[in-house]
């Protein structure tokens, strides 16, 4: 299953780097690994690789920075590695585009299930049948097949969690999900974390999709329960 996909390791920690190397490269991977920002930057422009594993902190740029530097032009996975496990810090790193983190130390066998896990969903394995939906005579249209979302016909560029939360909401318009729920959809049965991160995607999401942030059309919240879908197809 994972013959030739290639994971790019950006970490200053030779032994963590040598670690993670050998177990994904047990398990099928092509392992790079990069030990600054800038030479990580360089890797994802020349390799593609499928997925990214990001420690926060680095020698020269941020972790949040190479984050915010590789979503301006790809929407790949990615995995935070980090050592700070305070809850506005992982929020932070999660609002800026990673799909899911790791705190350290950690197992390595937890990792390679994290890594699976993530380009399973990023493969859109949890999505129901394919189909393309319609709202407001095409002004709004989700594209569960090519996993695309354009609005006025522009495309939008969600992240691989942000469109399955909106791609979920949007086949049940009627539904209100709350946070536990959109978790399971997003971050799978596994994830063991905040259900803050929910709202930190939902405010992404809105950023990207509604005219007004503040008084959302498509993605509402439903206050004391959870947040539904609100386009009229």
């Amino acid at each position: 299953m994972n013959s030739g996909k290639t994971i790019l390791v950006v970490d200053d920690e030779a032994k963590i780097t040598e670690v993670l190397k050998a177990y994904l490269e047990k398990e099928g991977f092509r392992v790079l690994s990069a030990e600054s920002g800038t030479q990580a930057l360089r890797l994802f422009a020349s390799e593609s690789p499928a997925l990214v594993m990001l420690d926060l902190m680095l020698p020269d740029l941020s972790g949040e920075d190479v984050c915010r530097a590789i979503r301006r032009n790809s929407q790949v996975p990615i995995i935070m590695l980090t050592a700070k496990v305070e809850e506005e810090s992982i929020l932070i790193g999660l609002g800026i585009g990673a799909d899911d983190y790791v705190a350290k130390p950690f197992s390595p066998r937890q990792i390679v299930a994290r890594v699976n896990a993530v380009l399973r969903r990023a493969q859109g394995e949890t999505l129901s049948a394919s189909q393309i939906y319609s709202f407001e005579n095409g002004r709004l249209v989700i594209d569960t097949t090519g996993h695309k979302v354009t609005k006025n016909g522009q495309s939008i560029p969600l992240t691989p969690n942000e469109f399955k939360i909106l791609s979920a909401m949007a086949r049940h318009p009627s539904k209100i999900f709350t946070r536990e729920e959109l978790i399971a959809v997003a971050l799978g049965d596994e994830f063991e974390g905040f259900d803050r991160v929910i709202d930190t995607h939902i405010k992404n999401i809105r950023q990207k999709i509604e005219d007004d942030s503040k008084n959302p059309h498509y993605v509402r919240t439903v206050h004391g329960i959870g947040y539904k879908f609100g386009g009229e197809a």
